[in-house]
């Protein structure tokens, strides 16, 4: 169950894809025990009438709306067959407590929502005794409406707006929007007046049809740039060598003329307090242009050593471009990744807003009646909470392992012909069979990860401004840390699923594997997370801007309105999101063929019994690098470049 029990033997022998066993079962068992606590959650919410208070609303005094009700002790006025009733109704629905996010108004069952505005207590009255829907609490007869002495608490706010029911939710809302208009300006507080909020809302409506097709054309140039990266991989890797080199020269030549000629105009100063002024510039300036050569001579040094090691970053982007198109669903993983987390995150909703009108009836200091959780119930919520994040963790994890699996059965496949007909589904079918608890581990960990940041993060956004600045600087640097803690280990989880899928072994004992092949590989695994990544962006970024510019030829054509802005950010933000999920599989692609083809060098030669499993493009970067290591001699074996070169097996041949 933990990395302690692992009883595989310290020397792995790497067997790719030639058995399977189940891995991890104990957490198989500790999630599935896990869901169905999720599952009794939902059901203890339904079960004790939550649901349906949800669904059908209910009213000051406990009553669900729609029903027959028992009563609740100590509550005058519940207990109401409310059957006919079926509409709850605010008598002050415009008054929405922000911070609570609730509405502060006594509420009614009401056979009917006021579908015109009704500016005097008479025209409530009239409403009253036309559509037996009475407006004024309970204990108010109608014939009272215009004279009750409390009439200013116990009915409705003057004047009543017209409202209409919530599909679904049986709640009369006001049908004229500017009634939130406080909950507005604290949403938008951007906005100045009505006419801007109006036209950009008219600019959204009027190009909906060009939304639309922006956003599927930026899910295509998605799919076409995950084929086509492999033949300008190489182009985009060697222009971003050339920007980064030739922007740290021209910074720092600049720093070093801006001090050249700060320090010339130094001498024809003559105020005292200029020269002071000029002199903190001058030494200033000094600092920068002396950090910045430092900084430049290290660079350049790192991408002289490194430029070998680019090589391969440009021969695993031009394999994976190959996977995918051997391997097309993976483009549509993303897809299914999405709808998985919708459809959970829906479910997860849709409990938590139950557990909000779950628990024991409780009059507040108003008299209303409320739903309270109380005891060790209210920890319910705390527990759904880690599912958001736990099972969240395993859905993406599931896309991690499932990936991996494929890109392994591709890599590991000699006879590309003999691949399954189906290889993502044969890795999802695996996955389901033996691995499932080894993705539940994985995930496991991340959440216990997260869960302190977020805690975190909540107390630093509580305490803002009340804190002092050490406490501050504290709180930030922790969360920072923990931030950059689940980074790793989420790199390291996805080498480890995808040990798993060669080898099928058990979490730690992946991790621990993967762990050695990175650091053995360590100024690899550096060129390819620098320059990989910053690929990736750069085709992020060209995906954004197509976009766009196509978008503003677009509404250029069509001028029926001149706001663009709102329009172009909703695609802008859609195309963004398309690229960077699709592009997050082409990264997964890259790492798991580096650890496959880091695996295969260090244990094949080439030689009879010992050939590589590599694609072409990887056999001609390993060919180049012995070339290379040959032409520098070969008195220096124990080199730190010659062991990250040459085939890492003992008594290595050429292939």
């Amino acid at each position: 169950m933990g990395c302690c029990g692992s009883t595989e033997r310290s020397k792995r022998e790497w067997k790719p894809l030639e058995d399977r066993s189940c891995t991890d079962i104990p957490w198989l068992l500790i999630f599935i025990v896990f869901c169905i606590g999720m599952g009794c959650i939902c059901g203890f919410a339904v079960a004790t009438g939550a649901a349906s208070r949800l669904v059908f609303g209910y009213d000051s005094y406990g009553n669900t709306c729609g029903q027959k009700n028992s009563k609740i002790e100590g509550i005058e006025l519940s207990g109401e067959d409310q059957t006919q009733k079926r509409f709850v109704f605010f008598l002050d629905p415009c008054n929405i407590d922000l911070v609570n996010r609730k509405i502060k108004s006594m509420a009614l069952c009401v056979s009917k929502c006021p579908d015109t505005e009704l500016k005097t207590y008479s025209d409530v009255k009239k409403f009253a005794t036309a559509n037996e829907s009475y407006l004024c609490s309970y204990q108010v007869p109608i014939s009272k409406y215009t004279s009750h002495a409390d009439r200013s608490t116990l009915c409705p706010k003057l004047p009543v707006p017209a409202s209409k029911s919530i599909p679904m939710f049986h709640r009369c809302t006001p049908v004229d929007i500017s009634c939130y208009t406080k909950f507005a300006e604290a949403l938008i507080t951007f906005v100045s007046d009505n006419s801007m909020l109006h036209r950009l809302i008219t600019g959204v409506m009027t190009s909906r049809e060009i939304i639309m097709g922006l956003c599927v054309l930026a899910l295509v140039l998605s799919m076409i740039l995950m084929v086509i990266i492999r033949y300008i991989s190489a182009v985009l890797v060697w222009i971003l060598t050339a920007l980064v080199v030739l922007g740290s020269l021209g910074g720092t030549g600049v720093l070093w003329w801006l001090y050249v000629d700060h320090k010339k105009s130094l001498n024809n100063l003559i105020a005292s307090d200029e020269v002071e002024v000029a002199k903190d510039n001058v030494q200033a300036l000094l600092v920068y242009a002396i950090a910045a050569t430092i900084f430049t001579v290290i660079l350049l040094l790192l991408m002289f050593f490194m430029r070998k090691r680019v090589a391969l970053t440009i021969a695993l982007f031009h394999v994976a471009g190959k996977v995918f198109i051997h391997l097309p669903l993976l483009v549509f993983q993303p897809f299914w990744t999405f709808l998985a987390l919708m459809f959970f995150w829906m479910y997860w909703i849709m409990v938590l807003l139950f557990l909000g009108t779950t628990g024991h009836p409780t009059q507040n200091e108003k008299g209303l009646v409320e739903f309270k959780m109380n005891g060790p119930l209210q920890y319910m919520t705390w527990y759904h909470a880690v599912g958001l994040i736990w099972i969240s963790e395993f859905i993406l994890a599931c896309q991690q392992m499932t990936v991996a699996g494929a890109v392994v059965t591709y890599y590991f496949t000699r006879d590309k012909s003999k691949l399954p007909l189906t290889p993502i589904l044969s890795s999802v079918f695996r996955l389901l069979r033996y691995h499932i608890g080894t993705v539940a581990k994985g995930s496991f960990i991340i959440t216990l990860v997260k869960i302190p940041r977020l805690i975190l993060m909540y107390i630093h956004n509580q305490l803002k401004g009340k804190e002092n600045a050490c406490a501050r600087c504290m709180l930030k640097a922790c969360i920072c840390c923990l931030w950059c803690l689940e980074k790793c280990l989420n790199y390291l989880n996805q080498n480890a699923y995808a040990a798993t899928a060669i080898n099928s072994t058990n979490f730690c004992t992946s991790a621990k594997d993967a762990f050695v092949i990175l650091v053995e590989n360590a100024l690899r695994v550096a060129a390819i997370n620098t320059v990989g990544d910053f690929v990736l962006f750069l085709g992020k970024i060209l995906i954004v801007s197509s976009t766009a510019f196509v978008g503003v030829l677009a509404l250029n054509y069509q001028r029926d309105y001149t706001v663009w802005v709102l329009p172009l950010i909703i695609v802008c933000l859609f195309a963004f999101l398309v690229a960077h999920c699709f592009l997050s599989i082409y990264e997964i692609v890259v790492d798991v063929l580096f650890l496959c083809f880091a695996i295969d060098t260090k244990y094949n030669d080439g030689s009879p019994g010992k050939e590589y499993y590599m694609d072409k493009a990887l056999m001609e970067f390993v060919e180049n690098s012995r070339k290379a290591m040959k032409e520098r001699g070969r008195g220096r074996p124990d080199s730190a470049d010659g062991r990250e070169m040459k085939p890492m097996a003992p008594g290595a041949s050429s292939a």
